[in-house]
Protein backbone atom coordinates (compact mmCIF):
# COMPACT_ATOMS: atom_id res chain seq x y z
CA UNK A 1 0.00 0.00 0.00
CA UNK A 2 1.31 2.92 1.95
CA UNK A 3 2.69 1.42 0.95
CA UNK A 4 2.03 1.92 4.54
CA UNK A 5 5.34 3.97 5.91
CA UNK A 6 3.59 4.10 4.88
CA UNK A 7 3.94 3.45 8.91
CA UNK A 8 0.20 2.09 8.01
CA UNK A 9 -2.76 1.75 10.15
CA UNK A 10 -2.31 -1.21 12.57
CA UNK A 11 -4.76 -3.51 12.12
CA UNK A 12 -4.71 -7.56 12.67
CA UNK A 13 -5.56 -8.92 9.11
CA UNK A 14 -8.34 -10.95 8.54
CA UNK A 15 -8.63 -14.19 7.04
CA UNK A 16 -10.51 -14.62 4.30
CA UNK A 17 -13.19 -17.25 6.31
CA UNK A 18 -13.20 -14.31 8.40
CA UNK A 19 -11.31 -16.25 11.46
CA UNK A 20 -8.71 -13.87 13.37
CA UNK A 21 -5.24 -14.62 12.93
CA UNK A 22 -2.85 -14.01 15.61
CA UNK A 23 0.67 -13.30 14.05
CA UNK A 24 3.85 -15.70 14.78
CA UNK A 25 7.55 -16.71 13.49
CA UNK A 26 5.18 -19.77 11.77
CA UNK A 27 6.23 -20.26 8.36
CA UNK A 28 3.66 -19.80 5.16
CA UNK A 29 4.09 -22.73 3.11
CA UNK A 30 4.86 -25.33 5.52
CA UNK A 31 1.32 -25.22 6.70
CA UNK A 32 -1.27 -27.85 5.47
CA UNK A 33 -5.09 -27.35 4.92
CA UNK A 34 -6.59 -30.62 6.74
CA UNK A 35 -9.07 -31.08 4.04
CA UNK A 36 -6.11 -31.74 1.82
CA UNK A 37 -5.82 -27.96 -0.04
CA UNK A 38 -2.64 -26.32 -0.67
CA UNK A 39 -2.46 -23.23 1.71
CA UNK A 40 -0.87 -20.23 0.80
CA UNK A 41 0.38 -17.60 3.34
CA UNK A 42 0.28 -13.78 2.35
CA UNK A 43 1.87 -11.37 4.82
CA UNK A 44 0.95 -8.20 5.03
CA UNK A 45 0.64 -4.78 6.48
CA UNK A 46 -2.20 -2.62 6.99
CA UNK A 47 -5.01 -2.61 5.55
CA UNK A 48 -4.33 -3.76 1.46
CA UNK A 49 -8.05 -4.53 0.65
CA UNK A 50 -7.95 -8.63 -0.47
CA UNK A 51 -10.08 -10.02 1.43
CA UNK A 52 -12.61 -10.51 -1.51
CA UNK A 53 -10.22 -10.62 -3.60
CA UNK A 54 -9.01 -14.13 -1.84
CA UNK A 55 -12.35 -15.51 -1.94
CA UNK A 56 -12.72 -15.05 -5.40
CA UNK A 57 -9.30 -16.76 -5.96
CA UNK A 58 -10.12 -19.38 -4.22
CA UNK A 59 -14.00 -19.85 -5.14
CA UNK A 60 -11.98 -20.20 -9.00
CA UNK A 61 -9.44 -22.45 -7.58
CA UNK A 62 -10.86 -24.91 -4.84
CA UNK A 63 -7.57 -26.72 -4.40
CA UNK A 64 -6.09 -23.34 -2.57
CA UNK A 65 -6.81 -22.05 0.49
CA UNK A 66 -5.52 -18.38 1.59
CA UNK A 67 -4.57 -17.27 5.03
CA UNK A 68 -3.26 -13.43 5.39
CA UNK A 69 -1.44 -12.83 8.30
CA UNK A 70 -0.84 -8.92 9.31
CA UNK A 71 1.86 -7.82 11.58
CA UNK A 72 0.22 -4.33 11.90
CA UNK A 73 0.94 -1.37 9.66
CA UNK A 74 4.20 -0.01 11.69
CA UNK A 75 6.68 -1.24 8.74
CA UNK A 76 9.43 -0.82 12.26
CA UNK A 77 7.56 -3.77 13.15
CA UNK A 78 7.05 -5.95 9.83
CA UNK A 79 10.07 -5.48 8.05
CA UNK A 80 12.19 -6.66 10.93
CA UNK A 81 10.03 -10.29 11.10
CA UNK A 82 10.10 -10.48 7.26
CA UNK A 83 13.62 -9.63 7.05
CA UNK A 84 14.72 -12.22 10.12
CA UNK A 85 12.71 -14.44 8.31
CA UNK A 86 14.58 -14.35 5.13
CA UNK A 87 17.86 -14.26 6.88
CA UNK A 88 16.64 -17.76 8.66
CA UNK A 89 15.56 -20.03 5.73
CA UNK A 90 12.14 -19.99 7.53
CA UNK A 91 8.94 -18.03 8.50
CA UNK A 92 8.34 -15.96 5.73
CA UNK A 93 4.64 -16.17 3.67
CA UNK A 94 4.34 -17.69 0.38
CA UNK A 95 3.42 -14.23 -0.81
CA UNK A 96 5.24 -11.44 0.88
CA UNK A 97 4.64 -7.68 0.96
CA UNK A 98 7.54 -5.45 0.50
CA UNK A 99 6.89 -1.27 1.02
CA UNK A 100 8.41 0.54 -1.81
CA UNK A 101 10.49 2.71 0.51
CA UNK A 102 12.69 -0.81 1.42
CA UNK A 103 12.45 -2.59 -1.98
CA UNK A 104 16.46 -1.28 -2.84
CA UNK A 105 17.27 -2.67 0.58
CA UNK A 106 15.97 -6.43 -0.26
CA UNK A 107 16.90 -6.26 -3.32
CA UNK A 108 20.10 -6.26 -2.69
CA UNK A 109 20.06 -10.12 -1.96
CA UNK A 110 17.66 -10.94 -4.80
CA UNK A 111 18.40 -14.66 -4.13
CA UNK A 112 16.32 -14.57 -1.25
CA UNK A 113 13.02 -14.18 -3.53
CA UNK A 114 11.44 -16.04 -6.72
CA UNK A 115 12.71 -14.54 -9.92
CA UNK A 116 9.35 -13.94 -11.38
CA UNK A 117 10.64 -13.74 -15.07
CA UNK A 118 11.32 -16.92 -14.61
CA UNK A 119 7.43 -17.50 -14.50
CA UNK A 120 6.74 -15.57 -17.50
CA UNK A 121 6.18 -11.96 -15.93
CA UNK A 122 8.14 -10.35 -18.43
CA UNK A 123 4.65 -10.64 -20.38
CA UNK A 124 2.97 -8.25 -17.72
CA UNK A 125 5.15 -5.15 -17.96
CA UNK A 126 2.82 -3.48 -19.93
CA UNK A 127 0.60 -3.85 -16.76
CA UNK A 128 1.66 -1.47 -14.76
CA UNK A 129 2.98 2.16 -14.84
CA UNK A 130 7.24 2.06 -16.12
CA UNK A 131 8.52 3.13 -12.79
CA UNK A 132 6.48 0.95 -10.72
CA UNK A 133 7.47 -2.16 -13.08
CA UNK A 134 11.10 -0.93 -12.63
CA UNK A 135 11.29 -0.79 -8.62
CA UNK A 136 10.95 -4.31 -8.32
CA UNK A 137 13.97 -5.13 -11.28
CA UNK A 138 17.66 -5.88 -9.84
CA UNK A 139 20.20 -3.08 -11.06
CA UNK A 140 21.43 -5.61 -13.83
CA UNK A 141 17.50 -5.97 -15.27
CA UNK A 142 17.94 -9.92 -14.82
CA UNK A 143 15.65 -10.54 -11.57
CA UNK A 144 12.51 -9.22 -10.99
CA UNK A 145 11.30 -9.69 -7.79
CA UNK A 146 7.80 -8.29 -6.96
CA UNK A 147 5.05 -6.98 -8.98
CA UNK A 148 3.40 -3.65 -8.40
CA UNK A 149 0.56 -3.12 -5.82
CA UNK A 150 -0.49 0.44 -5.29
CA UNK A 151 0.72 4.11 -6.06
CA UNK A 152 0.41 6.31 -3.12
CA UNK A 153 -0.85 9.87 -4.93
CA UNK A 154 -1.88 12.62 -2.96
CA UNK A 155 -4.96 14.75 -1.59
CA UNK A 156 -5.60 16.37 1.82
CA UNK A 157 -8.83 14.74 3.82
CA UNK A 158 -10.97 17.42 5.89
CA UNK A 159 -13.55 16.98 8.47
CA UNK A 160 -16.32 19.21 7.32
CA UNK A 161 -18.04 19.61 10.65
CA UNK A 162 -14.93 20.88 11.98
CA UNK A 163 -14.14 23.28 8.81
CA UNK A 164 -17.99 24.48 9.30
CA UNK A 165 -17.69 25.02 13.05
CA UNK A 166 -14.62 26.98 12.34
CA UNK A 167 -16.44 29.77 9.90
CA UNK A 168 -14.19 28.11 7.20
CA UNK A 169 -15.92 26.44 3.37
CA UNK A 170 -16.67 23.27 3.45
CA UNK A 171 -17.19 22.72 -0.39
CA UNK A 172 -14.11 20.36 -1.77
CA UNK A 173 -13.08 23.05 -4.34
CA UNK A 174 -13.55 25.86 -1.76
CA UNK A 175 -10.97 24.04 0.12
CA UNK A 176 -8.83 23.39 -2.18
CA UNK A 177 -8.66 27.17 -3.36
CA UNK A 178 -7.50 28.27 0.47
CA UNK A 179 -4.45 25.89 0.11
CA UNK A 180 -2.65 26.16 -3.13
CA UNK A 181 0.84 26.44 -1.29
CA UNK A 182 2.10 25.13 2.16
CA UNK A 183 1.99 28.70 3.31
CA UNK A 184 -1.55 29.39 2.56
CA UNK A 185 -2.17 26.24 4.45
CA UNK A 186 -0.31 27.71 8.04
CA UNK A 187 -2.70 30.41 7.22
CA UNK A 188 -5.67 28.79 7.02
CA UNK A 189 -4.54 26.50 10.02
CA UNK A 190 -4.19 29.94 11.94
CA UNK A 191 -7.84 30.81 11.01
CA UNK A 192 -8.61 27.82 12.19
CA UNK A 193 -6.76 27.61 15.44
CA UNK A 194 -8.17 31.21 16.58
CA UNK A 195 -11.80 30.34 16.18
CA UNK A 196 -11.38 27.87 19.04
CA UNK A 197 -12.88 24.84 18.26
CA UNK A 198 -11.38 22.32 20.38
CA UNK A 199 -9.63 20.38 17.49
CA UNK A 200 -6.10 21.00 16.57
CA UNK A 201 -6.06 21.85 12.47
CA UNK A 202 -3.62 18.70 11.65
CA UNK A 203 -2.60 15.30 13.29
CA UNK A 204 0.81 14.48 13.07
CA UNK A 205 4.19 17.03 12.05
CA UNK A 206 5.34 13.45 11.19
CA UNK A 207 2.79 13.07 8.50
CA UNK A 208 2.83 16.58 7.21
CA UNK A 209 7.02 16.32 6.69
CA UNK A 210 6.75 13.04 4.99
CA UNK A 211 4.34 14.37 2.41
CA UNK A 212 6.49 17.71 1.57
CA UNK A 213 9.65 16.26 1.55
CA UNK A 214 8.64 13.65 -0.70
CA UNK A 215 6.57 15.78 -2.99
CA UNK A 216 9.68 18.79 -2.88
CA UNK A 217 11.75 15.91 -4.32
CA UNK A 218 9.34 14.14 -6.31
CA UNK A 219 9.22 18.08 -8.52
CA UNK A 220 13.34 18.70 -7.98
CA UNK A 221 15.89 16.06 -7.86
CA UNK A 222 13.74 12.95 -7.92
CA UNK A 223 15.25 11.70 -4.37
CA UNK A 224 15.56 12.93 -1.40
CA UNK A 225 17.39 11.10 1.65
CA UNK A 226 19.72 9.12 -1.25
CA UNK A 227 20.74 10.12 -4.20
CA UNK A 228 20.63 7.82 -7.19
CA UNK A 229 23.93 6.92 -6.42
CA UNK A 230 22.69 5.38 -2.87
CA UNK A 231 24.97 8.47 -1.30
CA UNK A 232 23.35 9.73 1.89
CA UNK A 233 22.32 13.24 1.18
CA UNK A 234 20.12 13.83 4.34
CA UNK A 235 22.13 17.61 5.07
CA UNK A 236 23.31 18.56 1.57
CA UNK A 237 19.76 17.89 -0.82
CA UNK A 238 17.59 20.94 -0.33
CA UNK A 239 14.50 19.64 -0.58
CA UNK A 240 14.95 17.61 2.90
CA UNK A 241 15.93 21.01 4.54
CA UNK A 242 13.00 23.02 2.91
CA UNK A 243 10.37 20.32 4.05
CA UNK A 244 11.94 20.94 7.62
CA UNK A 245 11.91 24.34 7.46
CA UNK A 246 8.25 24.15 6.05
CA UNK A 247 7.23 22.19 8.60
CA UNK A 248 8.76 23.91 11.42
CA UNK A 249 6.78 26.74 10.93
CA UNK A 250 3.51 24.49 10.70
CA UNK A 251 4.99 23.21 14.34
CA UNK A 252 5.63 27.12 15.70
CA UNK A 253 2.49 28.10 14.65
CA UNK A 254 0.62 25.24 17.14
CA UNK A 255 -1.44 23.75 14.74
CA UNK A 256 -0.58 19.92 15.38
CA UNK A 257 -2.54 17.75 17.70
CA UNK A 258 0.96 16.07 18.28
CA UNK A 259 -0.84 12.95 18.23
CA UNK A 260 1.97 10.21 17.78
CA UNK A 261 1.36 8.66 14.10
CA UNK A 262 -0.13 4.92 14.23
CA UNK A 263 -0.67 5.06 17.79
CA UNK A 264 -3.66 4.46 20.06
CA UNK A 265 -4.00 8.44 20.70
CA UNK A 266 -3.70 8.58 17.26
CA UNK A 267 -6.63 5.72 16.64
CA UNK A 268 -8.80 8.06 19.28
CA UNK A 269 -8.30 11.31 17.97
CA UNK A 270 -10.18 10.28 14.99
CA UNK A 271 -13.04 8.93 16.53
CA UNK A 272 -13.21 12.12 19.02
CA UNK A 273 -12.91 14.45 16.13
CA UNK A 274 -9.49 16.31 17.45
CA UNK A 275 -8.04 17.01 14.14
CA UNK A 276 -9.22 18.66 10.91
CA UNK A 277 -6.93 17.80 8.29
CA UNK A 278 -4.45 15.00 7.41
CA UNK A 279 -1.99 14.50 4.68
CA UNK A 280 -3.87 12.08 2.89
CA UNK A 281 -2.23 9.53 0.23
CA UNK A 282 -5.12 7.24 -1.90
CA UNK A 283 -4.48 4.34 1.28
CA UNK A 284 -5.40 6.72 3.63
CA UNK A 285 -9.28 7.07 3.14
CA UNK A 286 -9.04 3.26 4.28
CA UNK A 287 -6.86 3.94 7.54
CA UNK A 288 -9.61 7.10 8.12
CA UNK A 289 -12.93 5.29 7.49
CA UNK A 290 -11.45 2.54 9.65
CA UNK A 291 -10.61 4.59 12.42
CA UNK A 292 -13.06 7.34 12.43
CA UNK A 293 -15.79 4.65 12.67
CA UNK A 294 -19.41 4.89 10.54
CA UNK A 295 -20.68 7.50 12.92
CA UNK A 296 -18.37 9.95 10.44
CA UNK A 297 -19.45 9.18 7.66
CA UNK A 298 -20.05 11.63 5.07
CA UNK A 299 -18.23 14.10 8.20
CA UNK A 300 -15.16 13.64 5.81
CA UNK A 301 -14.34 14.98 1.86
CA UNK A 302 -11.25 15.44 0.29
CA UNK A 303 -9.59 18.57 -1.29
CA UNK A 304 -6.63 19.14 -2.90
CA UNK A 305 -2.86 19.01 -1.18
CA UNK A 306 -1.50 22.28 -0.79
CA UNK A 307 1.80 22.26 -3.23
CA UNK A 308 2.21 20.89 -6.96
CA UNK A 309 0.84 16.99 -5.98
CA UNK A 310 3.18 14.07 -5.02
CA UNK A 311 3.43 10.67 -4.09
CA UNK A 312 3.47 9.03 -0.44
CA UNK A 313 3.03 4.73 -0.44
CA UNK A 314 2.94 1.65 -2.46
CA UNK A 315 4.02 -1.57 -2.11
CA UNK A 316 5.08 -4.71 -4.13
CA UNK A 317 4.51 -8.67 -3.95
CA UNK A 318 7.37 -10.93 -4.02
CA UNK A 319 7.55 -15.12 -3.51
CA UNK A 320 9.90 -15.96 -0.64
CA UNK A 321 12.82 -18.93 -1.73
CA UNK A 322 11.45 -20.55 0.69
CA UNK A 323 8.03 -21.03 -0.14
CA UNK A 324 6.76 -24.93 -0.26
CA UNK A 325 4.24 -23.54 -2.89
CA UNK A 326 6.40 -21.18 -5.71
CA UNK A 327 4.24 -21.68 -8.40
CA UNK A 328 0.66 -21.73 -6.97
CA UNK A 329 2.02 -18.43 -5.22
CA UNK A 330 3.20 -16.73 -8.36
CA UNK A 331 0.20 -17.12 -9.73
CA UNK A 332 -1.76 -15.74 -6.87
CA UNK A 333 0.54 -12.88 -6.94
CA UNK A 334 -0.06 -12.17 -10.76
CA UNK A 335 -3.88 -12.36 -9.42
CA UNK A 336 -3.85 -9.84 -7.30
CA UNK A 337 -1.69 -7.49 -9.08
CA UNK A 338 -3.94 -7.86 -11.73
CA UNK A 339 -5.74 -5.17 -13.04
CA UNK A 340 -8.83 -6.89 -11.54
CA UNK A 341 -6.91 -7.13 -8.43
CA UNK A 342 -6.10 -3.46 -8.48
CA UNK A 343 -9.80 -2.18 -9.26
CA UNK A 344 -10.42 -4.64 -6.30
CA UNK A 345 -8.21 -3.57 -3.83
CA UNK A 346 -9.52 0.27 -4.45
CA UNK A 347 -13.23 -0.28 -4.33
CA UNK A 348 -12.22 -2.51 -0.59
CA UNK A 349 -9.72 0.01 0.64
CA UNK A 350 -8.78 2.92 -1.11
CA UNK A 351 -5.30 2.27 -2.60
CA UNK A 352 -5.22 3.74 -6.06
CA UNK A 353 -3.83 1.20 -8.42
CA UNK A 354 -0.31 1.62 -10.22
CA UNK A 355 -2.05 -0.54 -13.41
CA UNK A 356 -2.92 1.60 -16.45
CA UNK A 357 -5.42 -0.72 -17.31
CA UNK A 358 -7.09 -0.15 -13.66
CA UNK A 359 -6.43 3.75 -13.84
CA UNK A 360 -8.28 3.88 -17.00
CA UNK A 361 -11.19 1.55 -16.31
CA UNK A 362 -14.63 3.38 -15.15
CA UNK A 363 -14.20 1.65 -11.98
CA UNK A 364 -11.93 3.66 -10.95
CA UNK A 365 -12.55 7.21 -13.10
CA UNK A 366 -15.77 6.98 -12.31
CA UNK A 367 -15.23 6.10 -8.57
CA UNK A 368 -16.83 8.27 -5.61
CA UNK A 369 -16.54 7.33 -1.95
CA UNK A 370 -19.86 7.98 0.06
CA UNK A 371 -17.76 7.82 3.57
CA UNK A 372 -16.37 10.95 2.17
CA UNK A 373 -19.19 12.77 0.87
CA UNK A 374 -19.31 11.08 -2.15
CA UNK A 375 -15.71 12.74 -3.31
CA UNK A 376 -14.90 11.60 -6.99
CA UNK A 377 -11.80 9.63 -5.48
CA UNK A 378 -11.31 8.18 -9.08
CA UNK A 379 -10.95 11.70 -10.36
CA UNK A 380 -9.13 13.41 -7.07
CA UNK A 381 -6.63 10.30 -7.08
CA UNK A 382 -6.60 8.93 -10.91
CA UNK A 383 -6.13 11.82 -12.95
CA UNK A 384 -2.08 12.42 -11.60
CA UNK A 385 -1.56 9.13 -10.97
CA UNK A 386 0.35 8.30 -14.68
CA UNK A 387 2.10 11.23 -14.16
CA UNK A 388 3.74 10.57 -10.49
CA UNK A 389 6.96 11.29 -10.30
CA UNK A 390 8.72 8.84 -7.94
CA UNK A 391 10.89 9.60 -5.27
CA UNK A 392 14.08 7.21 -5.54
CA UNK A 393 14.78 5.26 -2.25
CA UNK A 394 18.10 4.71 -0.84
CA UNK A 395 19.56 1.11 0.64
CA UNK A 396 18.35 2.10 4.22
CA UNK A 397 15.93 3.96 3.80
CA UNK A 398 13.29 3.39 6.03
CA UNK A 399 16.27 3.58 9.06
CA UNK A 400 17.08 6.84 7.61
CA UNK A 401 13.37 8.29 7.77
CA UNK A 402 12.94 7.09 10.96
CA UNK A 403 15.34 9.07 12.60
CA UNK A 404 14.45 12.42 10.83
CA UNK A 405 10.51 12.10 11.74
CA UNK A 406 11.99 11.29 15.36
CA UNK A 407 13.54 14.40 15.53
CA UNK A 408 10.48 16.14 14.14
CA UNK A 409 8.14 14.51 16.80
CA UNK A 410 10.98 15.98 19.39
CA UNK A 411 10.41 18.97 18.12
CA UNK A 412 6.45 19.39 17.71
CA UNK A 413 6.98 17.91 21.57
CA UNK A 414 8.84 20.86 22.56
CA UNK A 415 11.62 18.77 23.72
CA UNK A 416 14.02 20.24 20.95
CA UNK A 417 14.37 23.25 18.70
CA UNK A 418 13.98 23.77 14.91
CA UNK A 419 17.78 23.85 14.85
CA UNK A 420 18.71 21.33 17.51
CA UNK A 421 16.19 18.93 15.69
CA UNK A 422 17.73 19.26 12.18
CA UNK A 423 21.38 18.52 13.88
CA UNK A 424 19.92 15.66 15.43
CA UNK A 425 18.31 14.58 12.47
CA UNK A 426 21.32 14.72 10.38
CA UNK A 427 23.94 13.24 13.32
CA UNK A 428 21.03 10.26 13.82
CA UNK A 429 20.68 9.62 9.79
CA UNK A 430 24.14 9.10 9.51
CA UNK A 431 24.27 6.29 12.00
CA UNK A 432 21.42 4.53 10.86
CA UNK A 433 22.40 4.37 7.37
CA UNK A 434 26.33 3.21 9.20
CA UNK A 435 24.52 0.55 10.78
Amino acid sequence: MGTFPRHRLAAVALAATGVLLVTSGCGGGDEAAGDGKITLTVDVFGQFGYEQLYQQYMDANPNIKIVERGTGGNLDEYSPKLTQWLAAGKGAGDVVAIEEGLMVEYKANPDNFVNLLDHGAADLKGNFLEWKWNQGLTADGQKLIGLGTDVGGMAMCYRTDLFEKAGLPTDREQVSALWPTWEDYIATGEKFKAANTGASFLDAATNTFNTIVLQTAGNAQGYHYYDTSDNLVVDTNPAVKQAWDITMNIVNAGLSGKYGSWSEEWVSAFKQAKFATIACPAWMTGVIEGNAGPEAKGKWDIARVPGNGGNWGGSHLAVPQQSKHQDEAVKLVKFLTSAEGHIGAFKAKGPLPSSPQALDDPAITEATNAYFSDAPVGKIFGEGAKTLKPVYMGPKNQAVRTEVENAVRTVELGQRSPDQGWQDAINNAKKAAAK
